[in-house]
């Protein structure tokens, strides 16, 4: 049986660093180089967010937001 997890993730596209802050407790901000076009962002926003977490990048995914700042990223288990 599949478990499930949401994160609320907030997303800083085109910015000059890239890391993930924990700000709450199921809430994380993501800064990318990377600009929010043809899915650019919420790729890397996805393997940031699997490395910091230990986690494959397999395991997550965009259930809403994709072309939003604020995304709900699901976790598979």
């Amino acid at each position: 049986m599949e478990t499930w997890k949401f994160l609320d993730v907030i997303v800083k596209p085109k910015s000059s660093v890239e890391e993930v802050k924990q700000i709450a407790p199921n809430t994380f901000q993501v800064k990318v180089k990377e600009p929010p076009t043809e899915g650019r962002a919420n790729k890397r926003v996805l393997e940031l967010l699997a490395k910091h977490l230990n986690i494959p990048k397999s395991r997550l995914r965009i259930k809403s937001g994709a072309s939003s700042r604020r995304k709900i990223i699901q976790i598979v288990d």
